[in-house]
Parts: structure tokens; sequence; C-alpha cells
């Protein structure tokens, strides 16, 4: 199948987040867009810095924000240094997780919750782990709840202010890549890709937690699934080792699948038509697209039922990311490799060279540029339009530290956190 989709850019304009809060992994819709103007496209440790505040501890999660407050997670007492064999010196039993909330004017910390892990963890090796660390997962909010995924320890359910309200157990697995996956919010349900737990996709219960649906066999996804609106309804896609998997997210029947894949996948699909809990989306979704990229990229049209390699796959091509999500935006498809496609034909656009060390975070699109960031030689920035163009590299001459969080746009500016600090860039 092959066939032209249109993108309907002011519905997802509308969708993209401006001056509202920022309340998932990759913002509304999981896409990684906004519609924030105004940010700073330079910057350095003294330049455009509105404030920066020291975590307490490293961490691979995006902050959120909701209301005039930030959340993110950290970890402390283990798995610290950054170096093969570091762990014969450090005990397990001290790790320990923190959800922190951030005053978003000033950068004040305001609280901070720790969280006991449940023992064993993954083993700190000084290989693996050091590229991810214990607190990799983002935390999701409706607005008056928290939801915070900390792999085997469970899906915590807080008010705003940190006080427990559930605990919801999803497996006991753990691998020596970390558990990175981040909550799902859809009407009154988290859902939670338990992969590495369980290999199970769970739909709880907001209210207290309880399993209202589970989906076996999901396997080596390191990946947050991502809601996409279609003319049958809402669907759920997730990347799984063996293909790529459309379910119905109200209660967890498989309703597609993409097959030709045998391998490990982190990046989470996009699409072109986000769902939204506050409507917005594509005003005809007949054809609404799912970009995927990992090992080959590909463009499937949802909304179909049963294996539909054949029938609605749209384009295949040569392609590859290994852990960043890639970014849909004004009818091309683009990931850190800085390889960008038309999203109609699967035909190369240009590809260009960030040359800045590897990356693990997902890009940002917003104020007509992409934001790369690499995980120790800084944040590229690069024009978003269909020719490649370089327009800044910008680093903090006193932190190095790895950086594999995503960056977020808010109120006129960024917010970009390192395993050491927290940053306001930006106009004050």
């Amino acid at each position: 199948m092959r066939r032209r989709f249109l993108l309907l850019p002011a519905i997802l304009a509308a969708l993209a987040a401006t001056g509202a809060d920022w309340t998932q992994f990759r913002g509304p819709g999981g896409l990684g867009l906004s519609s924030e103007t105004g940010l700073p496209a330079t910057w350095s440790s003294t330049e455009n810095i509105v404030w920066r505040t020291k975590l307490p501890g490293p961490g691979t999660s995006s902050p959120i924000v909701v209301g005039q407050r930030i959340y993110l997670t950290s970890y402390t007492g283990y798995g610290l240094q950054w170096k093969k064999g570091s762990d014969d010196k450090e005990d397990m039993n001290k790790l320990m997780r923190h959800l922190v909330c951030i005053d978003r004017a000033g950068g004040k910390i305001l609280w901070t919750k720790d969280f006991k892990p449940a023992l064993p963890e993954s083993k700190y090796e000084g290989g693996n782990n050091t590229q991810h660390g214990y607190a990799s997962s983002t935390v999701a909010s409706d607005g008056q709840r928290l939801y915070v995924f900390f792999g085997k320890s469970g899906v915590y359910c807080l008010d705003l202010d940190g006080k427990e309200i559930w605990r919801q157990d999803v497996g006991t697995g753990t691998n020596g890549w970390g558990s990175s996956n981040s909550p799902v919010l859809y009407k009154d349900l988290v859902l939670i890709n338990a992969s590495i737990e369980s290999g199970t996709l769970f739909g709880l219960d907001k209210n207290d937690g309880t399993i209202r649906w589970r989906a076996k066999g999901i396997r080596r996804s390191w990946n947050t699934p991502v809601l996409v609106k279609t003319a049958k309804g809402v669907e759920l896609v997730v990347n799984e080792s063996k293909a790529v998997i459309g379910f119905d997210p109200e209660g967890g029947e498989e309703l597609w699948r993409v097959t030709g894949f045998d391998n490990y996948v982190c990046p989470s699909v996009v699409t072109d038509s986000p769902y939204s809990q506050t409507g917005a989306g594509r005003t005809d979704p007949k054809n609404a697209m799912v970009y995927v990229v990992r090992d080959g990229a590909l463009a499937i049209q949802a909304g179909g039922r049963g294996d539909v390699t054949e029938s609605h796959v749209a384009w295949r091509t040569k392609g590859r990311s290994l852990v960043p999500s890639p970014v849909y935006h004004d009818g091309r498809v683009f990931w850190p490799a800085a390889m960008c496609l038309d999203a109609a034909t699967g035909m190369e656009v240009y590809r260009g060279g960030l040359n800045a060390g590897t990356f693990y975070a997902s890009p940002l699109v917003a104020d007509g540029r992409i934001y790369n960031v690499s995980r120790f030689d800084g944040i590229v920035v690069i024009d978003a339009g269909p020719k490649f163009k370089k327009l800044a590299h910008n680093k903090f001459a006193d932190d190095n530290s790895r950086t594999n969080a995503s960056p977020i746009a808010h109120d006129g500016q960024l917010l970009l956190r390192t395993d050491l600090y927290l940053y306001c860039i930006g106009k004050k």
C-alpha cells in the first residue's frame, strides 16, 4: 500500500502544548511537540539561564509541569559511579528513589518524597546500567494526581503534595538495561507497559489501582505506548520486539499487528492523529498514520484488524534509531541521527550530521526548531524546516553529566534536566 496522507497542521498545533501544563512523557499526545514561541536557540552556563537547581540525585526521566510546580524523579545511594566495577564499593541496600517537587517560577525544591525500592534491583555493573540508572520513567498527571512507575517496585498514585493514595505491583522482573516506560492516562485508566517486569501491558483503575485488564506477550519493549485517534475509535500502539501492536485501551484486546522484526526496541511510535483527553485531534482520522523508527522505518495506517503487515503498511525504508523516539512535524518524520523522511512516501528529505556523540533523549520540536540532547556533548539545535540547518551547539561548561532526559517547553522557556541539575533556559 502506498498513498499520500495529508497532515492537518492546525489540528496538531491545537494539541501541542503552549503555556499549558506538560503532564506526561513528551507532552500532549506523547508527540514531543510544542507551540511555545520565544524560546532560546543558544545558551551556556551563564547565558539565558533563568535558574538552575541542584537535584538530590541523578535520573533520566523528564520533568513535567502541573500548575506552578515541576515534578521529576531521581535516585541516590547506589549506581552513582559511571565506570566498570564501581559496584564493588556500593551497597544496593542503600538505593533510594525520590519524587522531587520544584517551584516553577524560581526553581526552589518544595519537597522530596523518598521511595525504598523492592530489592534486589538490577545489579549495577558499570556497563548497561550506567547508560540509564534507576529513575528513567517520567511522571504522568491528570492535574489532580501524580502517577509514578518505579519498575518492580510498582506503580504509585500520589496527590500533588506527595501523599500516597494507592500502589500496584505489575511484576518482579528486572533487566541490566533497567526500566524506563512511562505511564499513559486514558479516561479513568493508567496504562503501563511493564514489559521488563512481567511482559505485560496493564490497564489500571485511576481511582484505586485495581487491575482492569492485562495483555501479555509484550517482550523486550522499552518504550511508552501512544494513543491514536482513528475512525474506529482510540487505539493504544506499542513497539514490541517482534511487532508493532495496536490495542483497545479500554479493554486491552489486541486489534492489529505489523510483524517483521526480531530485536529489542526502545523508541515510542508517533502519529499524525493523536488522542487527547481535551478532545483535540484530527477532525477526520480515517487515514490516521503511525510512524515507527527502530531497526527500519515504516508508516502504518491505524484502524486495521488482525495481521495488517501486508495491507496497512504504507511504506518501509532503511533507517534506525536505537533509543530516541522520532518526531512527526509538518509532514516529515525526524530522529536524532539527523535523518528526515517524507511522512507520505518514506523518501529521504535530508541526512545531516549533529556531531555530538550518542543520543538517548528524544527530540523536541518547538518554535521552528528541533532540540536534540546528546548524552555527554550538549544540545544541538537545528532548523525544523525541510533542509538541514544546524543553528547551535550549546554546552554547559561546568556540567558534563549524563543527559538522557528529553527537554520540555513551557511558558516561553525550556526545562532540561541533567544528572546534576534542572535548568530553566530562556529569557527572565
